[in-house]
């Protein structure tokens, strides 16, 4: 637990510093009038207070990824806890923050919108198309979990089907309504349940102090399936919310839209990262105990022990119920269900302001908002049948999603360089990041099944080798990209 200790000080101090670091970086102006305030339509650019829209964004971004996605990861080991606290701070938050202000500052625009006007009008529509399908990708994988721990809570007859419908009906009613309306309201208490159920979870390993690795036992792969599922790549994409994901750069022009002041950037952009990085390591360490022999026979894991282990659903339930009692673990439950349905119904509204943003289409009339949402609910719920029809539909579609999360990050930390070196800031903040998280993606979708399904070694070397080039072809590109005007 001393591991685990200091990483949770080192994220809450990455907020203070580094956070504020960026912050000047960027440069904020306090005066300047947001689009909320210069064009409200009452729809989407609608004035909210700053805790309330901190709720919203922590809500839309945490979705699955800190939970499901730590969960898996902690199966490689300690290394998971570096991930988390590394990517988060430096990666992850700054990735955000830096978005959400670019987004601001051209009236709260669409993330494809501000990858073209940095990388290109074919990039731009490369992304459009790109970003709608995470978002239809988000929307779908974001029921399955959701309806199937409400499927454990309630009479066999409510089964995982009948809560799928349920959601899908709750995602066009939320994604249709004014964002003042219905997310406004609501989203506020279901962050509070996420965030009860990462402090009960924090609670309790505070005070039992579990037995669980620490960096100095070493940073060994500890997969069951070391062999086909190395650290590099496969943690770098299996944690993907709870370290970076391209997923909330789609999230943050909605909050944008709804922002008074610049200097408001920093707690919602930023904290709202380092929040989720923190239920993040909370639930790796969370799962890093259970995984253990200790924590199988401390939550009486003694049968289908594998069949238990693959469904993070279940371990979710085990841990929550295990450590909080049957109200504690109800209202932990509770978060992690409202968590992943949240941000599906904002990917939705996402998807509809990109293809808004496109198309001028405006979007006061509630009948050009069901033209643009029908479609993508009839796509989103068509994946969703081929996940249910496939024994292993759903797992297939989660690696789909999480790598098209990571390569979506990528683009946007290359856009964001590029804006730094136009306004002739220190680029260096996201560069690095962006030769990072290039190899990352690269290597992954080459060595794993779901893309070419080269050997791992040659998969390793075309990453680094593109990340190369992709440095070079920039530092070729800066004497003009700091000329531009």
């Amino acid at each position: 637990m001393i591991t685990f200790c200091i990483a949770l000080l080192v994220l809450i101090g990455g907020y203070f510093i580094y956070g504020k670091f960026i912050e000047r970086v960027f440069g904020i102006e306090p005066d300047r009038k947001t689009p909320a305030i210069k064009n409200p339509d009452g729809v989407d650019f609608v004035p909210l207070p700053r805790w309330k829209i901190f709720m919203i964004q922590f809500l839309n971004i945490a979705g699955l990824g800190p939970i499901f996605g730590a969960i898996m990861g902690a199966k490689f080991g300690t290394s998971s806890f570096l991930w988390i606290v590394f990517g988060t701070i430096f990666a992850g938050a700054v990735h955000d923050y830096l978005s959400g202000m670019i987004s601001l500052r051209h009236n709260g625009e669409s993330l494809p919108e501000t990858i073209g006007r940095y990388l290109g009008v074919t990039t731009k529509q490369i992304m459009r198309g790109f970003t709608v399908i995470l978002m239809i990708l988000v929307g779908a994988v974001f029921v399955a979990g959701p309806a199937e721990l409400l499927a454990m809570l309630t009479p066999e007859s409510l089964d995982s089907t009948f809560w799928i419908y349920v959601v899908f009906i709750y995602y066009i009613i939320a994604t249709l309504f004014p964002i003042d309306k219905i997310i406004g309201r609501v989203y506020p208490f279901f962050a509070a349940a996420l965030l009860f159920m990462a402090i009960g979870i924090l609670a309790v390993l505070l005070i039992q102090f579990p037995a669980i690795p620490e960096i100095t036992d070493g940073l060994q792969n500890k997969h069951p399936n070391a062999v086909n599922s190395p650290i590099f790549p496969m943690m770098f994409i299996s944690i993907a919310c709870g370290a970076i994901s391209g997923f909330h750069a789609t999230q943050s022009p909605l909050m944008a839209r709804c922002m008074t002041n610049e200097n408001q950037g920093r707690s919602i952009f930023y904290g709202s990262m380092v929040t989720e990085g923190i239920v993040a390591l909370i639930w790796a360490a969370a799962a890093t105990y259970f995984f253990s022999p200790e924590g199988q026979s401390a939550f009486g894991i003694t049968e289908n022990a594998d069949n238990v282990n693959g469904s993070a659903a279940i371990i979710v339930q085990k841990i929550s119920e295990g450590w909080l009692g049957v109200i504690g673990g109800f209202l932990a439950i509770l978060g992690v269900i409202a968590a992943p349905i949240t941000s599906g119904d904002t990917a939705f509204r996402s998807a509809r302001l990109i293809i808004a943003d496109f198309m001028k289409i405006e979007q006061k009339s509630i009948t050009k908002r069901l033209v643009i949402c029908i479609p993508l609910f009839i796509l989103a719920i068509g994946i969703l049948i081929y996940s249910l029809a496939d024994k292993d539909g759903f797992e297939m579609i989660w690696r789909y999603f999480a790598w098209c999360n990571q390569t979506l990050a990528v683009f946007t930390l290359w856009a964001i360089t590029v804006y730094l070196a136009q306004k002739k800031k220190l680029y260096w903040v996201t560069l690095i990041p962006a030769l990072f998280m290039t190899t990352v993606t690269i290597t992954y979708i080459l060595y794993d099944p779901i893309g070419i399904n080269l050997s791992y070694n040659l998969s390793v070397s075309i990453g680094i080798g593109m990340a190369i080039i992709s440095g070079i072809y920039f530092f070729l590109k800066l004497p003009k990209l700091k000329n531009a005007q």
